[in-house]
């Protein structure tokens, strides 16, 4: 038994009376040595709330104190909510905005259970009084185990007794009282309206605000360049890279030499072609066909072979690792690797040598795999295509009006290669044959995973094009067509036809892992649902929930349900065990397609590489990489699930920054512009609305609504006019234009233009068959009878 463990049984034992550390330590018989260890695990414990202290030093598990120990969440209100440590995804514990002590956003506290009053309950008869409702105890901040940082980004401002910095993030909602900006020593003197970055001196008292020094200066607030090095700052992203990995990677080659193909497969004279964004600027996969005897097709994934530049142990390595992966904000990317790697010699760009990694997939005509096999191979790539000019050449059959497909005119930096101008009728024969072959498969694919109860969780995003000084210039909505489904269908192959290998042969490997939702969850999505008049089946088994997804497709308010969808799912993650795939419906699932952008595939392309030297094949390399520990995988699986986060993170930061940015200019034009919107929510207070086009989500206060006088309706459903009876509710199409803009709350708000066109497509009311209780049918009918009467008016009396 180690001392940590010696330690957690002596502090659960049931006589266990709580204890100083030196008391501990005299009770455990420590010799010198195993006490200073003693000392820096207890430390390290009472960082991460194993352990907690009581009053005079004493120490206990905190559960046996009712204490917690947790990550705390606030929100803009003041009041939050801890997740605890030992159930971290789970809901978490309720804070009221007055017991959050000395907490900011994030950080890692202790906390005690405050009792709770029973549940009050009214206009109830004794027999009819319902089961009361379980709660969660709410908790009272103690103490600040960790700082979740030291430092915070905000904007300068004087007042006029005081220095203050207002805090990017809403969710601060103290300022941070600085010194006189001229004494700081920064170059040049921090002025008000600066976005600057302070350092947290002290708060020790919770009715005085906090304390910091300004120690940087990131340019004026709201201009694009300060906005975006607030993002990098906040989030630890860092677009330089280290001195040792510039010096690394100005030993690579421009080019493949001819040393570096020895030993592979040689798949240059293979048709082989790109499709990607019209802007993209690194080429991670390509594709070929090849067509054999009896109808089969033999379709080549072909995959940027990354490993073969990326050691183990190399600053490259070290770096690639430590950022997980490739963070992309709105008009610029921080990437993985250096550009002469991404952009360069790992980017499968046109007419170049390129090394890859292949999965060869053997299709029937019925799109049933026949036969696989990997191999590391050098491709020369024929053609890049953009997901326009794919879907051109399957919709239509005149090569002339093909070429005339549109690319967006300001913004053709990331595309290289020949225009479709430049190449041949034969060589446009074949892209529209291979093409067209290709989609015949992919799109049995694609039908065969929806009926296994792979779920359609594809949502309408919208890509935002900034000009030269960095504004947000405009917005377009980015379909997931034909053409982006045909790649994403192969590359869902190629992922599980790694990890089934893997596991198989039982090779340790990182996989791509999606557990199933919880039920506490799915309660509460089943009902959302319900008060949307939506039915769901048996949410618990993949084929309900798929079912469900497929009748929010026609809903009028589709994309803000399925996001309830999503919120009730669990997050996918990294592990070093083959979990499966809820979402995807696969039990075999793993990373391989993007070692570009993705540390996790960098490895998996490793794995392989291993696995390949192991069978013998002949494309495999002389020396291949050492096997990866289970330890080390679950540990590396762990990191690179916080960088995707964190990425992640960054990347709705940026959106929202630009989105903001985007409608406050809305606001200085002479003629506003206006947005169809829908009604995602009502409120006592006004209309949450999110906009069609770009999924901006702001409020419509019912101050704004001045043709009457509104209020809610019983059901909360909607607001009423009072003299007129207009009527505003979930899932009508409005049209709205920009009202107001916070930069700092992050927030936007409408105002309704008022039109008759408003009432274009009101949500679906519920019906016999969605109704779920007989309070819900008593409603739905006396509808209707009001509904009758309004279409039949009594007559009037003589």
């Amino acid at each position: 038994m180690d001392l940590r463990d010696t330690l957690l049984t002596l502090l659960k034992a049931p006589d266990y009376v709580p204890l100083r550390r030196e008391e501990i330590i005299a009770v455990l018989k420590l010799n010198r040595d195993e006490a200073k260890k003693a000392h820096q695990l207890i430390d390290r414990m009472l960082e991460q709330g194993e352990i907690a202290y009581l009053k005079k030093n004493r120490l206990c598990i905190p559960k046996d104190a009712d204490l917690i120990s947790g990550k705390i969440i606030f929100r803009q209100s003041g009041s939050g909510f801890i997740l605890p440590d030992s159930d971290p995804n789970g809901e978490g514990y309720p804070v009221s905005a007055e017991d959050t002590g000395l907490a900011f956003h994030g950080d890692h506290v202790l906390a005690r259970i405050i009792e709770q009053p029973k549940p009050r309950y009214r206009h109830y008869r004794r027999n009819e009084r319902p089961a009361a409702p379980e709660q969660k105890p709410n908790l009272r901040v103690i103490r600040i185990l960790k700082r979740a940082r030291s430092s915070y980004v905000g904007t300068l401002q004087k007042g006029r007794h005081a220095t203050y910095v207002i805090p990017d993030d809403p969710r601060l909602i103290q300022d941070f009282l600085v010194p006189d900006p001229r004494n700081s020593g920064i170059r040049p003197t921090p002025k008000e309206g600066d976005k600057v970055v302070i350092k947290l001196v002290e708060w020790k008292q919770r009715h005085l605000n906090p304390e910091g020094e300004i120690i940087e200066v990131l340019g004026k607030t709201h201009e694009p360049d300060a906005e975006f090095k607030a993002i990098l700052y906040k989030y630890n992203l860092e677009p330089q890279f280290p001195a040792a990995v510039e010096k690394q990677t100005d030993g690579i080659p421009d080019k493949v030499r001819p040393s570096d193909c020895k030993d592979r497969m040689d798949c240059r004279k293979l048709f082989t072609f790109t499709i990607d964004p019209d802007d993209a600027k690194d080429f991670d996969d390509a594709l070929s066909l090849e067509e054999l005897e009896d109808g089969k097709l033999r379709v080549g994934i072909h995959i940027a072979d990354v490993s073969a530049y990326v050691k183990p142990g190399s600053p490259l390595d070290v770096e690639a690792q430590k950022r997980g992966n490739s963070t992309y904000l709105v008009g610029t990317v921080i990437p993985m690797l250096p550009h002469a790697l991404s952009n360069g010699l790992c980017s499968l760009v046109e007419a170049e040598d390129r090394l890859t990694k292949t999965a060869f997939i053997t299709y029937s005509d019925k799109a049933d795999i026949l036969h696989v096999e990997f191999a590391n191979t050098v491709i020369r790539s024929n053609k890049r295509l953009t997901y326009r000019q794919a879907y051109a050449f399957m919709q239509k059959d005149d090569f002339d009006e093909i070429r005339k497909t549109p690319l967006p005119p300001k913004h053709q930096t990331g595309s290289t290669g020949r225009s479709l101008d430049e190449v041949n009728q034969k060589e446009m024969k074949l892209l529209q044959v291979h093409i067209r072959k290709l989609w015949h498969i992919a799109s049995q694919l694609r039908k065969k995973r929806f009926r296994k109860g792979s779920l359609d969780l594809d949502m309408t995003e919208v890509k935002i094009y900034v000009d030269e000084q960095g504004y947000a210039d405009r917005l377009e909505i980015q379909e997931n067509d034909e053409s982006h489904q045909l790649i994403e269908e192969f590359m869902l192959g190629a992922n599980e036809q790694v990890a089934r290998t893997m596991q198989r042969n039982h090779f340790p490997c990182i996989y791509r892992v999606h557990d199933e939702p919880e039920d506490e969850k799915l309660q509460e999505l089943r009902e959302t649902m319900i008060t949307f008049g939506v039915q769901c089946g048996n949410l618990s088994k993949a084929s309900g929930m798929a079912s469900l997804l497929k009748k929010l497709k026609d809903h009028p308010q589709g994309h803000a349900l399925k996001v309830h969808v999503l919120r009730s799912l669990k997050q996918a993650q990294y592990r070093a065990s083959p979990d499966g795939h809820y979402g995807l419906a696969k039990p075999d699932y793993t990373h391989f397609t993007s070692p570009i952008r993705r540390y996790s595939d960098l490895i998996v392309h490793r794995v392989l590489d291993s696995y390949l030297h192991k069978i013998g094949a002949e494309s495999a390399p002389k020396q291949p990489d050492v096997r990866y520990s289970q330890g080390k995988l679950e540990s590396l699986g762990e990191h690179i699930s916080i960088t995707e986060r964190n990425s992640v993170d960054a990347e709705r930061e940026s959106v929202k920054t630009k989105l903001l940015e985007y409608y406050e200019r809305e606001l200085h034009k002479d003629k506003k512009q206006s947005f169809q919107a829908v009604v995602a929510d009502v409120k006592n207070h006004g209309l949450f609305v999110e906009l069609v086009d770009s999924q901006a989500y702001g409020l419509v206060h019912i101050s704004t609504l001045d043709d009457d006088f509104y209020h809610p309706s019983s059901d909360g459903q909607s607001i009423v006019g009072r003299r007129k009876k207009k009527v505003y509710s979930l899932g009508q199409y409005v049209d709205v234009q920009v009202e107001r803009v916070d930069r700092f709350k992050r927030q936007i708000d409408f105002r309704i233009v008022p039109e008759e066109s408003n009432n274009k497509k009101p949500s679906p009311r519920p019906t016999k068959k969605t109704a779920q209780s007989a309070k819900e049918l008593s409603q739905i009918r006396k509808q209707r009878r009001s509904d009758r009467q309004k279409k039949s008016p009594a007559k009037k009396r003589r």
